[in-house]
């Protein structure tokens, strides 16, 4: 009776993971419809995939590996991210090792879904002058994208690789990326105008994880945390104490925490601190459709609004 049971029950799951992968399937077929004339474009992250959307238009079909609110440091690609990714024309990921985590991912599926590097997978962050971490000197830091200059440049690069890839229709991506550019470069401007009128003492901005490196160097701040990158320990006492001394030092006023973390951390560090959570911070990814931050520059735009209001205020 028990064989038969186990065997009923083996039967029955066999039948659901092929319906689920066939469910699977139908959901990226229905995302990248072969349309004559279009390149499908996959990106391991929405904020490339909105980069490649903004430049692209109705000339491609793009896909985004890592969905909306999902921590692209730690990932394990799905059924449909092969699937979509062996029947991409054009790969874009950040580089800088965003992808190397969960036992390096990114390169599993480029294997798998045989597709090669610099010919058809291409590192978005091409060109950008790279930081590295403090505690690992060797460590590149992945989060280029939250300076607004180095936005534009992953901007010029994917134009590049599409007008590689589609030269009937090269002067359409040109047009897109320059205006893209052009629009990003006055936020970026602005925004730099803006924070250079801070008090220096009030130029300490505090998150969880040290991913703004590249935003504090191109806005004159400071940058201090709990943890480095997302794939290490998070708030131990060590790390806690830390970043307590480096607040009592400063002027700070206001605490920020990220969409792409818990926010436990950064609740006790406001308990232990007395100072209020200003805001939450887009940083590896854009927020749902409709949101703040639900294109790349609408979260770079709210991210430096809160940002900038928490450090100025009085």
């Amino acid at each position: 009776m028990k064989k038969n049971l186990v065997a009923v029950l083996a039967v029955v799951a066999l039948i659901t993971g092929v319906a689920m992968f066939l469910q699977q399937r139908q959901q990226v077929e229905a995302e990248m419809v072969r349309r004559p004339g279009k390149l499908r474009v996959v990106s391991t992250n929405s904020i490339l995939d909105d980069m490649v959307k903004q430049v692209g238009g109705d000339k491609v079909e793009a896909y985004s590996i890592v969905k909306r609110g999902t921590d692209p440091h730690e990932y394990e690609p799905q059924p449909t991210d092969i699937t979509a990714t062996a029947d991409a024309d054009v790969v874009f990921y950040n580089g800088l090792q965003l992808e190397t985590g969960g036992n390096g991912w990114f390169k599993k599926l480029v294997k798998s879904s045989k597709k090669t590097f610099n010919e058809d997978v291409f590192a978005a962050s091409q060109g950008v002058s790279v930081r590295y971490l403090t505690t690992n000197r060797h460590e590149p830091d992945p989060h280029a994208w939250l300076d607004l200059a180095n936005g534009q440049q992953y901007v010029a690069t994917i134009s590049q690789v599409l007008e590689q890839k589609d030269p009937a229709n090269a002067a359409f991506y040109r047009r897109n990326a320059e205006a893209y550019q052009s629009k990003l470069q006055k936020l970026h401007q602005s925004s730099q105008a803006k924070f250079a009128k801070l008090p220096e003492a009030q130029r300490l901005l505090v998150t969880s994880e040290g991913a703004f490196k590249y935003f504090a160097a191109a806005y004159q701040i400071q940058a201090a945390y709990i943890w480095e990158v997302n794939t290490e320990s998070q708030g131990t006492p060590e790390q806690m104490q830390a970043v307590i001394k480096k607040i009592r030092q400063a002027n700070v006023k206001n605490l920020f925490v990220e969409t792409s973390v818990s926010p436990k951390s950064m609740q006790k560090l406001s308990q232990e601190t007395e100072l209020p959570i200003k805001a939450t911070l887009y940083t590896d990814s854009l927020g749902a459709a409709g949101s703040t931050g639900a294109t790349y520059y609408q979260m770079m735009r709210w991210n430096l609004t809160q940002i900038y209001n928490g450090l100025a205020a009085s």
